[in-house]
């Protein structure tokens, strides 16, 4: 008896101690787990959604809208809801229930249909297809109206299982007038939104796009719950942006530049307009180019922009960097004196001028009237290639400009220990690469009395209040004097006077022409020219620039006959529309030659 009671009271003191062990162990989940298992289970009830910030426009210099984004949406099909038609999956389905579950995807691909179009059976199939779960794309960039007839529709019929996501619609209203500035808008690969490709979009995108928001909400197996709670977190929309370009400038702009380029058989063109004082950009154009709102239909070749991309050689508008350098270190002025022979001398080789002529007697105004290259080399050669390079280096050249388009080339100088004959050629626009706009902010600096301002394509952007906020000005820095800068000047428009039909009624005009050897890389040899022309206007105190360039033409080479006259239509535009006063004074008469 003494041994069962033994084994009694061990076998209870052990039913004590599981008993022990699971009250334990209860009082443990109650007391101390309770609040971890309640956030996983929150937590397995909760579904995110991203909010979509509204992306900020472009427009002109006007206010004209360049590029704008309009309300739209992605259709989301939920298939497991589809295919029980809302009810519960915890649910049994009565008979109704269940033919109305069958007869869903059906009705709503009928709705798609009839307000979005397309294929009724791929519509179907993307609505039955279970695999997918919650979530299923079933169209993309959906006007809002029209996704609120769906909804009207969808919720009169009782139907279940369609939703929609913001995805807004981004188009260009000017089409292909600013494409190569303003850009285009391509999805980003790995997190599926929607990203600036081209343009400034791709460069300003991320002030473009803003900030995207998030919602936490409570949901079951059935969806969202009506009454549960929710966390907001809001979307900041992106920034305004308003640019220097003037779309109705820039539309004659590429009128004039594409019928050039059509007039002297080229292959592709630029043309530039930009105020001297502010370095503000009215115009880029380039051609051929392409429609912002169909990039996919462009020649992958013209998504870009060729002013700020395509290096060249400029030929002898480089020639008016090179005497306002000589000009400023008192190397000559515009009654200098030149003996010019009829063959130079270089290298291995001989420097000739583009006209065949004996020894001729130039004055400074007259080797660049004429375009002298042995002219500009001699005068050239009194310079040591180290100042040379210095003056071109503050001009501008070798480096970015930092306008704002993608893919800019810095250009090529070559360095002071270059031969003499590299020297030679450099000096009127060949062995030396530049950009349009690098070509067209040196100029600027001469005629703006000799201060370089950095071009500017964007005037303002908005601020967190929604106002816009101008942009700070760009780099300045004095290249040459103003003396120089007006003798440069000058010489300049010895080139306009030199020929009547280079004029433009009421203005006096100063500029320069270039022809320059291509090269054609798929040799390394040239083939090929470049034709091109800046002017500036009006010449005693110049406000406007404008530069064309035409590449690779086949009927004629002379920047004098192909670029010149794309350039006067586009200054004859500019002068008045920009309030720019006729010329009240004489052009200077200068001597070209003299007597020895």
């Amino acid at each position: 008896m003494k041994r069962q009671a033994t084994r009694i009271n061990i076998l209870g003191l052990i039913m004590a101690l599981v008993l022990t062990s699971f009250l334990g162990r209860a009082f443990l989940l109650q007391a101390f787990d309770a609040r971890a298992y309640a956030s996983q289970a929150a937590a397995a009830m909760k579904a995110s959604k991203t909010l979509v910030p509204q992306r900020g426009s472009i427009t002109d210099r006007n206010g004209m809208v360049l590029a704008a984004s309009e309300p739209a949406v992605k259709i989301i099909a939920d298939p497991l809801m589809i295919a029980r038609n809302g009810v519960d999956p915890r649910l049994e389905m009565g008979p109704k229930q269940t033919a109305k579950a069958k007869a869903a995807p059906g009705a709503i691909a009928d709705i798609l249909v009839k307000h979005i179009g397309g294929n009724h059976d791929e519509y179907l199939r993307v609505l039955t297809d279970t695999g997918r779960k919650h979530y299923a794309i079933v169209a993309e960039k959906v006007p809002a109206y029209t996704f609120q007839q769906i909804a009207k529709e969808l919720a009169e019929g009782k139907w279940f299982g369609v939703y929609k996501e913001d995805d807004p619609i981004r188009y260009y209203p000017s089409g292909d007038v600013v494409s190569g500035v303003v850009g285009f808008m391509g999805t980003d690969d790995k997190t599926g939104q929607p990203v600036g490709t081209g343009g400034l979009e791709y460069t300003f995108n991320k002030q473009l796009t803003g900030t995207y928001g998030k919602e936490i909400f409570d949901t079951s197996r059935n969806g969202r719950i009506p009454l549960g709670n929710r966390t907001l977190i809001p979307a900041t929309n992106g920034a305004d942006l308003q640019l220097t370009i003037d779309s109705e400038m820039q539309l004659f702009a590429n009128q004039a530049l594409a019928k050039g380029i059509t007039d002297a058989g080229a292959k592709n063109g630029m043309a530039i307009v930009m105020d001297v004082k502010t370095g503000e950009l009215l115009a880029i154009s380039t051609s051929p180019g392409f429609d912002s709102n169909t990039p996919a239909k462009a020649d992958p070749e013209n998504l870009g922009n060729t002013a700020a991309s395509a290096p060249y050689e400029p030929g002898s508008v480089q020639k008016v960097l090179t005497l306002a350098a000589l000009t400023d270190a008192g190397r000559m002025t515009p009654d200098t004196r030149v003996e010019i022979p009829a063959r130079l001398p270089s290298g291995d080789g001989l420097i000739k001028d583009a006209w065949p002529h004996g020894t001729i007697y130039l004055t400074g105004r007259g080797v660049m009237a004429n375009s002298s290259n042995i002219g500009t080399v001699l005068l050239a050669r009194q310079m040591p290639k180290a100042q040379m390079l210095s003056y071109y280096a503050k001009f501008g050249l070798g480096r970015k400009t930092n306008v704002g388009l993608p893919g800019e080339s810095s250009g090529w100088l070559p360095k002071e220990d270059m031969p003499n004959y590299s020297y030679d050629q450099i000096v009127f626009g060949q062995g030396l690469t530049t950009n349009a706009l690098q070509m067209a902010a040196a100029v600027a600096a001469v005629a703006n009395k000799g201060v370089y301002v950095a071009p500017k394509l964007l005037r303002a952007s908005s601020n967190d209040e929604g106002q816009l906020v101008p942009t700070p000005q760009g780099e300045t820095r004095r290249v040459i004097s103003e003396k120089a800068a007006r003798q440069t000047v000058e010489m300049m428009e010895s080139v306009i006077t030199k020929s009547e039909d280079r004029t433009i009624a009421n203005y006096r005009v100063a500029g320069k022409t270039g022809t320059a050897q291509r090269v054609d890389p798929s040799c390394g040899c040239y083939r090929g020219y470049t034709a091109s022309f800046v002017g500036v206007a009006p010449a005693e105190d110049p406000r406007l620039l404008v530069y064309v360039v035409i590449d690779q033409p086949t009927r004629g080479s002379d920047g004098s006959k192909l670029a010149l006259p794309v350039a006067q239509q586009i200054m004859s535009t500019a002068l008045p529309r920009y309030g720019v006063k006729p010329s009240s004074t004489p052009a200077p008469k200068g001597p070209l030659e003299y007597k020895p």
